[in-house]
């Protein structure tokens, strides 16, 4: 589990398809002596194990359903990538309960300065708009933020300059492919209507 709070943002260093399908290596400021083999941790919202460490790098394979369903295939050297390590027992919830899982890949509509503050506006993909709410929460590359706005399947959120300077989200442009993660309460609710 995560929170939406990005604790690096690393680069992909090397990217080598395998008979495992693709394995990415990512750079990091992160102390890898406190990084297990096998632990996981959060790639612009979608959640990888590690598989092999160097001393300023981390190696993930990522399966070609992975590579289908967010924007991970997109990814090339030199990309920078929000990271999260996994929450632990006791940690602050400063954003929401994160699992990791992708649930649809939408777009950048717009950018647009407000004051200091950056107002975005996504697409999202057909029928994950509906689990989108205002004053909701969604996880946008890994990153957690409040949803402001809901107009069919477009949403904006609100980016402050924290926001925009220390995650990747400050590279946004119209046309951007952007990981999401509706909020885990929405997808259950859903879930119990569905059933109910």
């Amino acid at each position: 589990m995560f929170t939406g709070i990005v604790t690096d943002v690393g680069a992909v260093r090397a990217i080598r398809d395998t008979d495992r399908d693709r394995r990415f290596e990512i750079t990091t400021a992160y102390d890898l002596a406190t990084v297990e083999i096998g632990a996981s941790i959060s790639h612009s919202g979608c959640c990888l194990t590690v598989v092999e460490k160097g001393a300023d790098w981390f190696a993930v394979e990522v399966s070609g359903e992975t590579l289908g369903l967010t924007h991970l295939g997109d990814w090339g050297v030199g990309r920078r990538v929000n990271l999260e390590r996994a929450a632990k027992v006791g940690d602050e919830l400063g954003g929401h309960i994160v699992s990791g899982h992708v649930d649809g890949v939408g777009e950048v509509l717009s950018v647009t300065p407000e004051g200091g503050s950056r107002r975005v506006r996504f697409r999202a993909p057909r029928p994950l708009h509906r689990f989108i709410a205002p004053k909701g929460s969604i996880t946008v590359d890994g990153v957690s933020l409040t949803v402001n706005e809901v107009e069919d399947d477009v949403f904006g959120v609100n980016l402050i300059p924290h926001t925009w300077e220390v995650t990747t989200l400050g590279d946004l442009a119209p046309g951007t492919r952007v990981n999401l993660e509706i909020d885990m309460l929405a997808r259950y609710l859903a879930r119990w209507r569905e059933t109910a």
